[in-house]
Formats: structure tokens, sequence, C-alpha cells
């Protein structure tokens, strides 16, 4: 890692809530790599370096092993769609008898 990348991992380590926010996203199978580095302007080997620091060894390498062969952490690689899920019996809106 360049200088450039230590300061911006070290003023986000500076600010808990932003690196719980980012370690929760990397943790998440449907997040993305260019979802974190278009809200976190982080790149993919940043946001590895990022969790080795801040992670247990253990807990590193058990995500590392995790999200290394998942496709749906590279959008390039996904095969669906990106949207929310939706159960194919739900009603449609029009056609629910029921309102919150």
């Amino acid at each position: 890692m360049d200088k450039i990348s230590h300061s911006k991992i070290q003023s986000i380590e500076s600010q808990p809530s932003l690196l719980d926010r980012i370690i929760e996203m990397a943790w998440e199978d449907r997040t993305p790599f260019e979802a974190i580095k278009a809200q976190f302007n982080l790149s993919e080997p940043e946001v590895i370096d990022l969790m080795r620091r801040n992670l247990k060894p253990s807990s590193f390498r058990l995500w590392r092993k995790r999200v290394s062969g998942r496709s749906t952490k590279h959008q390039a690689l996904r095969g669906f769609r990106v949207g929310t899920h939706k159960c194919d019996r739900q009603r449609h809106i029009t056609g629910n008898k029921y309102r919150k």
C-alpha cells in the first residue's frame, strides 16, 4: 500500500462508526466491493488492508475465505439483476387487501 492509502485508512480508523459500517458492508454477501468504492472511495486492496488491520487474525482468515470465492462481491461477476428480492407469491401492491 502506498502512503495515501495508509493515511486514508488511518482517517477511517479514527471514526469508529464509519469503520464499523465499512466492516459491516465488507462482511455482507450481496454488497460488492464497487459499492464500498463508490460510497467510501476505498478500493478492494484497501478494504482488505483495513479488514486485516481491524479484525482478529482468525476472523480475517475466515472473511478472506468467505469473500474470495463469491461472485456477488464483484459487480462484473454477478449473475443477477441488482434490486430487492420479491417473493413470487407476494401480492401486487394494488391487490393487497391490507394497508399498513
